[in-house]
């Protein structure tokens, strides 16, 4: 088990994308909480997610800087970023303060494809392995000597409960997620299950294993509580709230107008309730730009990279010319290589939800000539494009 490579954990394909950490205040205005003052924290080209509040004023997070991800602290006092590690063999995800320690945890994955759970030193970034007979996925501490998590087995995650004193690990639950949050005012702890294509909340007893339905949450996956026990999810640009006890439907809790905020996926609050951090995806608007500088200047790799490896490319409205980056590379790079005054300039550019439509002046071969492209983004790459005639 300690060896197993890991194959299909999640946090390999999403390390892909760029996301960025977002911070907000939570107030209360006329009764109703409401989030003010965002701010981007990480502000890096690449992956940044998983945030976690280390205290109130220290936020903790995985990001990516010069091709590995590191365990980064972001001071809230200020405003400073900066890292506890530097891993060159690995990448360190989840990162989280451990209990009644000044120390953090986190998921090593390394190159070699060992994914391990470790302890790091606050101070010096010295790690330790904490869990050897267990590959830790997704991991939230109970206690000091209590962790849940998410654990790779044949190729699914599994929920277990692990002493780290008695180093015991019990199996609890399979077909779970990579959200886990202490359920306010009570000794319970939250877990998600899926079940067929929907999520669901569940609650876990550590001490007495029970586990218990709370509510369903369609496709979303990710969730954190309020005290007062309402349960925040996101969708796409949307978080929406529901309290298990009190309501019937869920409503929308806010909704961001900031094109830089897409598709969110982590999300938690500090221990008093009155910080925000998630996880989103930068605007469409960049990757668009991203490959319209690599076709500018013929650069296959750069022109290449904002787009998914299955990218499949049409004339409107839904004639399929190729599929792949495979194919996509085989028809660039000679057409880079032979046109010398190739140039695209936009015109006019519209970034709705997860789409941009470019109109655009082309010069190629002595030829020029007005175009019109939409770029379709999935999973933080263009997934499609359509060409129109």
């Amino acid at each position: 088990m300690k060896k197993l490579i890991a194959l299909l954990i999640p946090i390999i394909s999403y390390s892909q994308m760029n996301t960025e950490i977002h911070l907000f205040d939570i107030v209360t205005e006329n009764g109703k909480q409401k989030l003010i003052n965002g701010k981007n924290i990480s502000n890096n080209d690449g992956y940044d997610s998983q945030p976690h509040f280390y205290n109130d004023n220290l936020v903790l997070f995985a990001s990516t800087r010069d091709g590995q991800t590191d365990i980064a602290k972001y001071n809230l006092t200020d405003n400073k970023l900066s890292y506890i590690n530097s891993t060159p063999q690995g990448g360190e995800y989840s990162p989280q303060k451990i209990p009644n320690s000044k120390h953090v945890s986190a998921v090593r994955l390394d190159k070699d494809g060992k994914q391990r759970f470790y302890k790091y030193d606050f101070k010096t970034g010295k790690d330790t392995e904490l869990i050897e007979d267990l590959v830790v996925a997704y991991p939230m501490w109970y206690d000091k000597n209590t962790l849940v998590c998410s654990a790779i087995v044949n190729d699914s995650l599994q929920l277990f409960v692990s002493d780290i004193k008695k180093k015991t690990n019990t199996m609890i639950s399979k077909n779970v997620g990579r959200s886990f949050h202490k359920i306010p005012n009570s000794t319970l702890v939250s877990f998600m299950k899926k079940n067929g294509e929907n999520w669901e909340v569940w609650s876990l007893n550590p001490k007495s294993k029970e586990t218990k339905k709370i509510t369903s949450t369609a496709t979303a996956q990710d969730i954190c509580w309020l005290p007062n026990g309402t349960i925040l999810i996101p969708f796409k640009n949307v978080i929406y709230k529901f309290n298990p006890k009190s309501d019937k439907t869920w409503s929308i809790f806010h909704q961001f107008q900031d094109e830089n905020i897409n598709n969110i996926s982590r999300i938690t609050v500090n221990n008093t309730a009155n910080k925000l951090a998630i996880t989103a995806e930068v605007s469409p608007r960049i990757l668009a730009e991203e490959q319209l500088k690599g076709y500018n200047n013929r650069d296959i790799e750069a022109f290449l990279k904002p787009y998914s490896k299955n990218v499949k490319v049409y004339t409107f409205p839904n004639t399929l010319n190729y599929e792949g980056i495979d194919e996509m590379r085989k028809r660039y790079t000679p057409f880079f290589k032979n046109t010398p005054d190739l140039h695209c300039k936009v015109l006019k550019r519209i970034v709705n939800g997860n789409k941009v439509i470019d109109e655009e002046y082309v010069t190629a071969n002595g030829t020029s000539f007005k175009a019109l492209a939409l770029y379709e983004i999935t999973n933080g790459k263009i997934s499609s494009v359509y060409f129109f005639r």
